[in-house]
């Protein structure tokens, strides 16, 4: 599977804990930070949980 880069475009204020918890999982927690990940399902899932607070790129 390729590689995707996740950047953290939006707050995680006022979102839910659950939410909080898939950031700090990924590996964000502080706008514009970026991480690479693997693209397997597990990833793909937490980054569609936070698809409203993160940037994706292949």
């Amino acid at each position: 599977m390729g590689k995707i880069k996740v950047t953290q475009v939006k707050s995680a204020i006022n979102r839910t804990g659950r939410q909080k918890l898939t950031l700090k999982a990924l590996g964000l927690g502080k706008i514009n930070r970026t991480v690479e990940h693997e693209a397997t399902p597990q990833i793909l899932g937490m980054v569609k949980r936070v698809e409203h607070l993160v940037r994706i790129e292949k």
